[in-house]
Parts: C-alpha cells; sequence; structure tokens
C-alpha cells in the first residue's frame, strides 16, 4: 500500500466523522424549535445564544450543510471506488460500493440522526458554534446561492421564504400536550386556547343580542331614568330616539347621578347623555377592544347590514372572550352548560354551537346560526315548543324551557349514546345559576336585556323585531 494510499485512507476516515457530525447537527437544528431555543438561552445553557440565531434564520446555514455533506459523499464515494478498483479490480469497485453504502446508512445517516432524536437539546446545541463556523465561510455562503439561482432558471421557483413555520392547530396541540406532562397548568391551556381563538371572533358572536337590551328614551327625565337604573343594575344604558333602531346615545349613571344631586332631576335624559359608538356585527372583537381602548368607550351599538340595531356590545363581553365569565354580586344568569347524570348536558340556548362540539367532541358544521337555539330553529323549521326533539349534527336535542319564543334551556345527547364529558374548567366558567323562573340575561358591565325602547315611565317596552 502507497503513501497515496495511506493518505486516501485517512481522507475517507476523516470525511466519514465530519457526515457523520454534520447529519447529527442537521437533524438536530431541523427539530429544534424556536421556543425551545429561547428557553435553552433563558436557562443558560452553553452554545444556546448561537442555537437560537440559527434556529431564527435557518436559510443562513441549511443550504450551505447541505451542500457541505453533498460534496463530503461525492469525495468518499470516489475515494473508495478508487481504492477498490486499484487492488480488487472492477469487483472490488461493486463489492466497496456495496459496503460503502451500507456504512453510510448505518453509521454516517441513520446512527447520528437517531442520537440527534434522542438527544435534541445536546445535539443541537453542540452542533450550533461549528454550524455558526460555517455560516462565516464566505465561500460555503455563496456557492450554494449560485448554484440554487441556476436551479431556479432551468427550474424557475422561489421557495418557502417566509413562515408559517408553526400554525395554530400545532399551537394548541403544544398546549394540550404541555397539560398532559403538567408543565403548565389547565387554567393557562384554557387561556391560550381563548388567546388564538380570539383573534378569529366577531363581535356578532360575543354582543347582547337585540331582545337581551334595555333603553331608556330621550324623552325621559333624569330622575325617570335613575329609577330605571336602581331597578335594572347597569352602569350605562342606550338611549332611543323613535324607536331601537334609533339608538341616539349612551347614559351613564354617574352622569345621573351627578344631575340628581345638581338638583336638575327634572331635565330630560338627552341633556347629559353622551355619543354612542357604532361597530359591524362583522367586525373582530380583536379590532373593536383596540377601538374601544383608544376611545375610552365601554359599550358600542352593534348594527345589521340594513343599519338596524342588532345588539350592543361591552369591552367586559369582549375581555370575558379571553379570561371567561366575569361574575360580580348582581350576575344572577344561568350556567351555559350543565353536566346531567346520564351522560347528557343541559345547555343555555344561547350558547355558542362551536362550544357544544367542543364539548360533544363533534366537528362543527359550516351553518348561517351561531347559537343553539339557532340550530334548533333551523331543524325544527319553526319556533319549538317545549318538549320538542330534533337531531342535529349526530346530537339529539331536547327543548327544556321556552320564554316566549326563545328557546331557553336544551338537554343534549349524542345519538350514538356515548357521554359528553364537560370539563371542569368550563363548567367553572359557566355561571352561577338562579331560579327557572327568573328572565336570563348578560349582566355585564352596561349591557342590557330586553328588546325595546323605553316608555316614558322608564320601564322596558318589548316590541318586535
Amino acid at each position: 500500500m502507497s503513501s497515496t494510499d495511506v493518505v486516501m485512507i485517512v481522507v475517507i476516515g476523516v470525511l466519514a466523522v465530519f457526515v457523520a457530525f454534520m447529519a447529527m447537527s442537521e437533524t438536530a437544528l431541523t427539530q429544534m424549535t424556536k421556543i425551545r431555543a429561547y428557553s435553552l438561552e433563558e436557562d443558560g445553557r452553553r452554545w444556546a445564544a448561537q442555537l437560537r440565531r440559527l434556529v431564527e434564520d435557518p436559510n443562513r446555514w441549511l443550504t450551505g450543510l447541505l451542500f457541505l455533506v453533498m460534496l463530503s459523499h461525492l469525495v468518499i464515494a470516489t475515494l473508495v471506488g478508487l481504492l477498490a478498483e486499484k487492488h480488487f479490480g472492477a469487483w472490488g469497485v461493486v463489492v466497496g460500493t456495496a459496503l460503502e453504502s451500507v456504512v453510510l446508512f448505518i453509521g454516517l445517516e441513520a446512527a447520528p440522526k437517531t442520537y440527534a432524536l434522542m438527544q435534541s437539546d445536546t445535539a443541537a446545541l453542540r452542533a450550533a458554534p461549528f454550524v455558526t463556523l460555517i455560516t462565516r465561510i464566505p465561500i460555503l455562503r455563496s456557492i450554494p446561492g449560485i448554484l440554487i439561482k441556476i436551479t431556479n432558471i432551468v427550474l424557475p421557483g422561489k421557495g418557502l421564504q417566509e413562515g408559517p413555520y408553526v400554525t395554530e392547530r400545532e399551537l394548541l396541540a403544544m398546549a394540550d400536550v404541555a397539560v398532559q406532562e403538567d408543565v403548565i397548568e389547565r387554567e393557562e391551556r384554557v387561556l391560550i386556547h381563548s388567546i388564538i381563538e380570539f383573534g378569529d371572533t366577531v363581535v356578532r358572536e360575543v354582543m347582547v343580542p337585540r331582545p337581551d337590551m334595555v333603553c331608556v328614551s330621550a324623552s325621559n327625565s333624569v330622575d325617570e331614568v335613575l329609577a330605571h337604573v336602581l331597578s335594572e343594575r347597569y352602569s350605562r344604558l342606550p338611549v332611543t330616539g323613535e324607536d331601537i333602531d334609533d339608538i341616539v346615545g349612551v347614559v351613564l349613571v354617574k352622569d345621573v347621578l351627578r344631575a340628581v344631586v345638581a338638583g336638575s332631576g327634572g331635565q330630560s335624559i338627552a341633556e347629559i347623555m353622551r355619543p354612542s359608538m357604532y361597530v359591524p356585527e362583522s367586525k373582530r372583537v380583536a379590532e373593536l377592544m383596540r377601538e374601544m381602548q383608544s376611545r375610552q368607550s365601554h359599550l358600542a351599538i352593534v348594527v345589521d347590514e340594513y343599519g338596524g340595531t342588532a345588539g350592543l356590545v361591552t369591552l367586559e363581553d369582549v375581555i370575558e372572550e379571553l379570561v371567561g365569565e366575569i361574575v360580580d354580586e348582581d350576575d344572577d344568569e344561568d350556567a351555559l352548560i350543565e353536566a346531567g347524570d346520564d351522560g347528557s348536558i343541559i345547555v343555555a340556548g344561547r350558547l355558542p354551537i362551536d362550544e357544544l362540539f367542543d364539548v360533544a367532541r363533534i366537528k362543527a358544521p359550516e351553518s348561517d346560526y351561531d347559537t343553539v337555539a339557532g340550530m334548533i330553529l333551523h331543524s325544527a323549521g319553526r319556533v319549538p315548543s317545549r318538549g320538542q326533539v330534533v337531531e342535529e349534527q349526530g346530537l339529539l336535542l331536547e327543548v327544556l324551557r321556552m320564554q316566549g319564543r326563545r328557546v331557553h334551556r336544551v338537554k343534549v345527547v349524542r345519538l350514538d349514546e356515548k357521554p359528553i364529558e364537560v370539563p371542569e374548567e368550563l363548567l367553572a366558567r359557566a355561571g352561577s345559576g338562579k331560579k327557572d323562573d327568573e328572565m336570563p340575561g348578560s349582566r355585564s358591565d352596561g349591557s342590557a336585556r330586553g328588546d325595546g325602547s323605553a316608555r316614558g315611565d322608564g320601564a322596558r317596552a318589548t316590541s318586535e323585531r
């Protein structure tokens, strides 16, 4: 064996170790998430800062790393072929190529990558300084870039330059796994889900609907409105002109009290009301919250596509989408969801259908209605009566209680007879419950119930839309 052969064998051995390390580095870095890299850096792990920078911009190093791996494989294959042909002839090349393939696959690919998957943090931290060095070598940055440009000329394409690299579904799944592994509390998981879903929620889904609004008339006096406020216990009320579709302003309790203390109880409420804020029912609640904060407004009137009043929404209604129901000493509303004894659940008619199907673990259908009551009306084709049963999307729904023409309480069971399990955190958010003969309503700050404008005596008047 000549000195040249020895040098070739040494080169093959060095490149083999090099390829194994790069295979481990590629797998470790591509499997590393940004969140995990930030966590390692916060823990003060060595090389974590370099790792975080690599994970933030994989385009800086991935192409160069793959280029080096490909080049190393080509050199190893060439040298093995030369040595085999020199010493063993043509059959030696065949045998050498077969042995090389086995060694490359097991020793230089499968084993390093398996180690990187099993010891991801350690492998990624060890690879970080080496890969960072690669990114600083000009030739390793320029040559892959030139080759990619040539490739784009032959096969036009720009590749994936921007994310998202993590989808909403993956984030939700991560939160679920974190709860199972006791990394975060169940309440924190609920908050994470609420924050992610918050951006997709529109005003129509959180508003107090028109039939639940309580209003006062612009012709009412301050004293009449004060009596109305004391009976309804709201801190702000919409003021109507001709009817409920003519909301002309909003009156605040503190303004009413100031007028009474000043001896102006006989003046019209129109003199102390404030301008009202109007929003479409399709507006996203995230945008609405920012707008209400900037305008220092706690109540907005929701208008439909025809310009009529669809309902109202308060800042508390929006915040409740994030943190759940906010119950104070004046709240006496029914629970949105209650667990039954036979695997069923009792839900409010105003419960959003998305929440119902989430609890029932059934995929929510595409529909034009938002609530359980809307689904029952759609399925029945008419205003249901107490005891009526409908089937919809694998669920059996029985109307337990009606209030006028409104579906108030509904019993829900699965058609396949599987029990419906209600998460504890959802039961905790559901509400305090109350007597059956009491009127349901949203007792949020400034929200109102009962459709219609107020009569001259300040009492609630009901009108049909």
